[in-house]
């Protein structure tokens, strides 16, 4: 099954939903994270998905989670066109099991969510919020309660086989809309009560986990788009960052006789022979005001 993502109403409520298995392991592979640090990664970016969907316009959205456990910080990167990129700081932290699972609050810790709204036309809004259990989706539940007043519900999961690979990964996020019925509220809360795992109902796409968590509701589905995991570097953005250092440290690189760029966000390597080097230096100086 593709990754997709689905957006739906039922009465008093709107929702999304996306199936996000192989964008997770793509960032996954990229980063050889061990499996606590693939099923913090793979649900902040599908947690960040699910958010840009709710944009109206051409947005971007930015999600940190900036624990003080074992993985560092994880970010993620999301537009409403559903593309996601995103790395967790700390690829290689592998804790014991807890209750049977991964212990994703355990290797994320206390500390906080930041979320940053990038919309193009304006400056950057950014809101923040303690994170209240490390796992993710109850800092996202409570981030958008807190610092956005919106009333929701945030499933998210990813499920790692042995073997290291994302089996299944989704998620969902609820919305209760202003005239949502206090019956409406209780059935929702029911549903949500005993759904199955967010990574179990993924292997039966967007759309089935949507119907599982409005059962016996009436649901109206909308738009489904395709998901991907991707990056905007290129060698034409690196280039440009190494022109930033300045001549003197590319003259260092030179001397080296080569430079090599990794991408944080998606590990890609970029390599910079002497050659090269030379003619970004040459660059800069022909650029240089004369006198200076």
């Amino acid at each position: 099954m593709d990754d997709h993502i689905i957006t739906a109403t039922a009465p008093g409520f709107r929702a999304f939903a996306a199936v996000t298995t192989k964008l997770a392991e793509e960032a996954r592979r990229r980063h050889q994270c061990y499996p606590v640090a693939a099923a913090a990664l793979g649900r902040t970016m599908t947690a960040a998905l699910l958010m840009a969907a709710t944009f109206k316009t051409a947005e971007t959205i930015t999600i940190k989670i900036a624990g003080q456990g074992p993985l560092g910080e994880i970010v993620a990167d999301a537009t409403a066109d559903g593309t996601v990129r995103g790395y967790v700081h700390q690829p290689l932290i592998d804790l014991p099991l807890k209750d049977g699972k991964l212990d994703v609050g355990g290797a994320v810790g206390e500390g906080a969510i930041y979320v940053t709204r990038f919309t193009g036309l304006k400056q950057p809004f950014t809101g923040s919020a303690p994170l209240v259990s490390g796992e993710i989706a109850e800092d996202v539940t409570n981030y958008l309660l807190v610092s956005e007043q919106t009333p929701s519900s945030v499933g998210l999961g990813v499920l790692v086989s042995p073997e290291l690979h994302v089996l299944a990964a989704g998620g969902f996020l609820i919305q209760a809309l202003p005239d949502a019925a206090d019956d409406a509220i209780g059935l929702l809360e029911k549903n949500l009560a005993v759904l199955a795992p967010v990574s179990q109902m993924a292997a039966d796409g967007a759309a089935e986990m949507i119907t599982q968590v409005f059962r016996g509701m009436p649901v109206t589905f909308y738009e489904k788009k395709p998901l991907a995991f991707q990056c905007q570097c290129s060698v034409e953005k690196i280039t440009k960052v190494l022109i930033s250092l300045g001549a003197a440290e590319l003259t260092e690189m030179i001397e080296e006789g080569q430079a090599e760029v990794v991408c944080h966000f998606c590990n890609e390597k970029y390599q910079f022979s002497r050659p090269k080097l030379q003619e970004i230096l040459q660059d800069i100086q022909s650029k240089k005001p004369q006198g200076t």
